[in-house]
């Protein structure tokens, strides 16, 4: 009974195979040389469940938008803003935004930047007087970008479940943290290009790997890091693809690209355990080969779906 029990919770993730895709709302305010007056730009997703939400700008300010019209995986919108005063020190709200989309706010004046994050839960933005030093709203982006990809995740979970020992795990997931940290910041220079979704596809394959190496019993690698190194050039790439969507539109490039690195790498120290906690207590239990091949036909379905259904998309 407690053997099916396991079972049944390893496997109850592949009820949803639809991943939650990384798209946050952005609204980016430049400031024109005639300080009273800003051009913005509202990019909301298309796949948002719901109606678009609405801007609700600073009351000293008087908005004008154009009609919206679609962009790749946004609704974008231009809107001019014609304000009695400056907006510092004054607030705007995003109201209507969906349960699962946050919105980022770059705010782009003369002499200095400010971003704020908003979500349903806090949509309102105090704009502050003092400038803003460190693009700090990247962080939180990092991190929900991971918490989104549920192929990034099974992957951490895919390449713990391949290896053994506590230094291991450690070169392991720090080869991966480099490699993707390289392919993130090369192709958000442009230095390097490959199609979006030949990139997903090609991560799904990672996953599906994984999964036939986690039942493998005679499984022995020397070098775990170099497998996770190769692995996490791809990745780094998937991750660029999601930052790139939303755009990096301060004047901050290389402090925006760490502080969403460090996002990403928070969010993967926080679930590492995960995969230890399920790995010790199948030990504890005497059901380590039960847990293995239900993390391999978990993991490893969810990878050909994913496959399958990012292929089918490069072909329409």
């Amino acid at each position: 009974m407690i053997k099916k029990l396991f079972l049944f919770v390893l496997l109850l993730p592949i009820a949803n195979l639809e991943s939650h895709e990384f798209n946050p709302a952005h609204l980016i305010i430049n400031q024109n040389n005639n300080e009273r007056t800003y051009d913005a730009t509202w990019m909301y997703p298309v796949k948002n469940v719901g109606g678009k939400a609405d801007v609700i700008f600073p009351d000293v300010c008087i908005s004008e938008g154009s009609d919206p019209y679609v962009q790749g995986k946004y609704y974008i919108e231009k809107i001019v803003l014609d304000c009695s005063e400056s907006i510092k020190g004054k607030s705007l709200e995003i109201i209507d935004l969906g349960v699962l989309i946050d919105a980022l706010v770059t705010i782009n004046f003369q002499d200095d930047t400010f971003e704020g994050l908003v979500n349903a839960q806090r949509n309102k933005l105090d704009i502050p007087i003092t400038e803003q030093y460190y693009p700090t709203t990247y962080l939180y982006l990092g991190i929900d970008h991971l918490f989104d990809g549920l192929d990034h995740i099974l992957f951490i979970f895919g390449l713990i479940f391949c290896i053994s020992g506590l230094g291991n795990i450690i070169k392991t997931i720090t080869a991966f943290t480099v490699a993707h940290s390289i392919t993130l910041g090369l192709s958000i220079y442009d230095l390097i290009y490959l199609p979006q979704g030949t990139v997903e596809a090609l991560i799904a394959l990672t996953i599906i790997y994984l999964a036939l190496e986690i039942n493998e019993s005679d499984r022995q690698f020397k070098t775990p890091w170099l497998m996770a190194f190769s692995f996490g050039l791809l990745h780094g790439l998937g991750f660029a693809g999601a930052l790139s969507d939303i755009g990096i539109a301060n004047n901050q490039m290389l402090l925006s690209l760490l502080f969403f690195n460090v996002g990403i790498e928070l969010a993967q120290i926080a679930l590492i355990p995960i995969p230890l906690l399920i790995i010790y207590l199948s030990t504890k239990i005497n059901i380590q080969n039960y847990s293995q091949i239900a993390a391999s036909l978990v993991i490893g379905s969810m990878g050909a779906y994913w496959f399958i259904d990012r292929v089918i998309g490069i072909t329409q």
